[in-house]
């Protein structure tokens, strides 16, 4: 195989890691906006502006005399955000649709009982979900003491859940057992002695230690960590969003491995079929492959999702429609591809010419690989597989205009060597169009082996599709995949398709 053919195999590849990549870059990219919103204040997504947010509490005046326990105070403002951001974005990642919301961002400041409350799917309140942040004393004795004073007794009354320091949980539960054992103690002796008053007395504290440690929850969030996010909230929040983009990173490299590997082995195998390689250096090209797949899935998802959150809290309403599609992982493997091209550059492997006829190829292949994993998705609504076909087909096609657009430069002066070129280029398009044809149905017989003969027929639909480049008939086809599936096609052609893309509706992925 050429060295051109196997760079545009690569590409497509790549291409087909960013269609996969989709879900997984979409639900930890928007878990990654949850803390955007919390250090900003502002959730440009649906138009909120918070009551603070962790700039702004960064930003409060502090009293020199009095420098602790400002920072100490703002610190609890501060990890009122950061729990906020951080278990909405794991309600995000596991696809709960339940959000935690603090009282001073639904208007109601300085509520007298809670902080946080939880809300449904459409916004309402879910009543006996409210919650009092109390990040109090000075180690987890002094906040227990603090729990059981009068002052908070209010709390109790209401049942409202206790959030505390995470590093101060296990302690205050703890010294709350060890209150316990002793008060019991008293009470045994109380009763010994038949004095009742103060029987009743010590029962009703006991009462009260096992309510509070019924009531205390632990808030993930440390006191370092929330004096950290008040003192460096663009540092707090980064370090947030790292974790997230490395959870993606990991969660999306399995299925990379899984795409890389899958592809590696039909290659391999036909490879040592036809005697081209022996099997030792298949198994190794293999495994080489695989590893390959998952590193670049794992890059791909990890700044997929960073650069997903940046898009979804945009102020540009452009920006945030284009992040509800594969634009954010599209945006990484093209990085990705181009630079590559750039290294072969550096390394004299080919002339700047070359350089930037790749540069343009894989440029353009690379976004309208963008558009048609979301085409796809749609048209085919099974996970992953719709945003793949959807990918190939778009770095397909754009490849092939873009090429065509390229050759008609020197029309006049080559036309012959054109006549050649553009053979050669339709026999390679031809070919690699059969090898992804086996390739999907290789993974259509894994995992679809009932629906065979669906895939067969639409693939073949697909085969002329693209030596015709009508993209009325790749439609027709994938539709007879999603209608078999159980699926609704929400487009039949491109003028279908177009309507659909200039009304107010929104996509259905």
């Amino acid at each position: 195989m050429s060295k051109k053919r196997n760079k545009r195999k690569e590409s497509i590849e790549l291409a087909t890691q960013a269609g996969a990549t989709a879900e997984v870059v979409g639900r930890y990219g928007s878990a990654s906006k949850q803390h955007l919103v919390a250090y900003s204040g502002q959730d440009n997504e649906v138009g909120k502006t918070l009551k603070r947010g962790l700039k702004k509490t960064s930003e409060s005046k502090v009293n020199p005399e009095y420098r602790e326990q400002n920072i100490k105070q703002q610190a609890g403002f501060a990890a009122e955000d950061k729990y906020t951001a951080r278990q909405n974005a794991e309600k995000v990642i596991n696809g709960d649709k339940t959000r935690y919301v603090r009282t001073d961002d639904l208007g109601r400041v300085n509520d007298p009982l809670y902080d946080h409350i939880l809300l449904d799917e459409n916004g309402i309140e879910i009543p006996g979900t409210g919650e009092q942040m109390k990040f109090v004393g000075s180690s987890p004795k002094t906040c227990l003491n603090k729990l059981e004073s009068k002052e908070f007794q209010k709390y109790l009354d209401a049942d409202a859940r206790i959030t505390v320091p995470s590093d101060y949980y296990k302690d205050i539960i703890q010294e709350a057992d060890n209150r316990i054992l002793s008060l019991e103690k008293q009470l045994a002796r109380a009763k010994e002695n038949n004095n009742s008053e103060l029987a009743e007395s010590i029962s009703k504290k006991i009462d009260k230690v096992h309510k509070i440690k019924k009531s205390v929850k632990n808030s993930g969030i440390t006191n370092k960590e929330a004096i950290f996010a008040r003192m460096y909230p663009k540092l707090s929040t980064a370090k947030d969003m790292v974790k997230i983009s490395h959870r993606a990173g990991i969660e999306q490299a399995k299925t990379g491995a899984l795409i890389g590997g899958s592809i590696s082995l039909i290659k391999n195998v036909v490879a040592v079929s036809k005697g081209e390689k022996d099997a030792t250096s298949a198994a190794k090209d293999f495994v080489k492959d695989t590893g390959k797949g998952a590193i670049t899935a794992y890059a791909t998802a990890f700044a997929g999702s960073a650069i997903k959150a940046g898009m979804q809290n945009s102020r540009n309403s452009t920006i945030r429609v284009i992040s509800k599609g594969n634009a954010p992982a599209a945006i990484i493997t093209s990085t990705i591809d181009v630079s590559k091209s750039l290294i072969s550059y550096t390394k004299g492997d080919i002339s700047g010419a070359d350089c930037l006829a790749e540069i343009g190829e894989k440029g353009a292949g690379n976004m309208s690989a963008v558009m048609f994993s979301i085409v796809g998705q749609t048209i085919i609504p099974i996970p992953v597989i719709g945003a793949m076909v959807g990918s190939i087909i778009g770095y397909t096609l754009s490849s092939t205009f873009y090429n065509t657009l390229r050759a008609s430069l020197k029309e006049a002066q080559v036309s012959h060597e054109k006549r050649i070129r553009v053979e050669k280029e339709c026999a390679e398009a031809i070919e690699m169009i059969s090898l992804y044809r086996a390739e999907m149905n290789a993974l259509a017989q894994k995992y679809l082996s009932h629906y065979r003969m669906i895939f067969d027929e639409a693939f073949r639909g697909l085969d002329e599709a693209f030596l015709s480049n009508d993209i009325n008939l790749i439609i027709e086809n994938s539709n007879k995949i999603t209608i078999a599936l159980g699926g609704t096609a929400q487009f039949h052609n491109m003028e279908q398709f177009n309507d659909f893309m200039e009304s107010n509706e929104n996509f259905n992925l």
